[in-house]
């Protein structure tokens, strides 16, 4: 799938543990998932995350973990949110501890209960020690980098990870074509959202039926298709606002909006403001 999240300055790839040091553009980051663990670090600006249909401010130097598979989105409120993400291939992990795929991290900052708390801020802190690693420049970076990171991980699921009955682990195995579905029509939507892209399109590049497409799609992603479609659309709008002199309608034709009236409605919805006042916002 593609990156919607991240315009990243220095990346270090392991294969199998993922680390980006990036400043995140300003705006929406519309819904999307992946296989792997994500240790999300936020070093400053104002975030939300919004992760299964619930909505979670993200904190400056607190560590939120967003399990495989778990669907998404992020809002940044400035050009200038730095951040620290790590992805974990469970796949690595399975090495060192077979029943992974058992485990789900709970770690979301407003959730930690207060007898947990100490242990959460040790865990945060080794999130700066990674931080003053990358600043330090060693030759030895991706290997203590990735000690760092699994002695993270070791604490994560020692002290916040719940198991999932074996039964829930069947459903989990059942629903892989669920998951390569979802992946295959993001990643479809990610390449053609210039495009006129309908509801029939998007099923039949599933080869799946109109109806059942639409019931499969909100059921698993939270929302409906062409909703999901639209905020793809209006995350790149609002790109392009801040970083081209492009006339708005232009911008707003050229990702996809044919309806003046649709495009202005969403984006507001999603910003809560006009794309003019976004405009005159990052030429201020």
């Amino acid at each position: 799938m593609a990156d919607l999240s991240y315009e990243t300055y220095r990346k270090v790839d392991t294969d199998d543990i993922y680390v980006s040091y990036s400043t995140a553009p300003g705006g929406y980051h519309p819904l999307h998932w992946h296989e792997e663990i994500e240790l999300l670090y936020q070093l400053n600006g104002k975030s939300d995350i919004q992760i299964d249909n619930r909505k979670h401010q993200i904190r400056n130097k607190l560590l939120t973990v967003i399990n495989s598979r778990q669907v998404h989105s992020i809002y940044t409120y400035s050009d200038t949110s730095m951040f620290i993400c790590v992805h974990i291939s469970k796949r690595f992990i399975v090495k060192y501890m077979p029943d992974i795929v058992l485990c789900r991290i709970n770690c979301i900052p407003d959730e930690i209960p207060d007898s947990l708390f100490p242990e959460y801020l040790s865990v945060c802190r080794k999130m700066e020690e990674l931080l003053r690693l990358y600043m330090a420049d060693a030759a030895a970076y991706p290997l203590e980098s990735d000690g760092i990171i699994l002695q993270v991980l070791a604490h994560l699921i020692r002290s916040f990870s719940a198991k999932s009955a074996p039964a829930e682990l069947d459903l989990a195995s059942a629903d892989r074509a669920t998951f390569n579905r979802l992946r295959e029509i993001i990643t479809y939507v990610d390449e053609h959202f210039r495009e006129p892209i309908s509801l029939q399109d998007a099923a039949g590049h599933l080869g799946l039926g109109r109806e059942y497409f639409c019931r499969f799609f909100k059921k698993n992603m939270g929302i409906s298709f062409l909703k999901f479609l639209n905020e793809v659309r209006i995350s790149h709008v609002y790109q392009d606002l801040v970083q081209t002199d492009a006339p708005i309608a232009e911008i707003a034709e050229r990702n996809g909006f044919h309806n003046q009236k649709l495009f202005n409605r969403i984006f507001r919805e999603i910003y809560g403001c006009t794309p003019s006042a976004v405009r005159k916002g990052s030429q201020g």
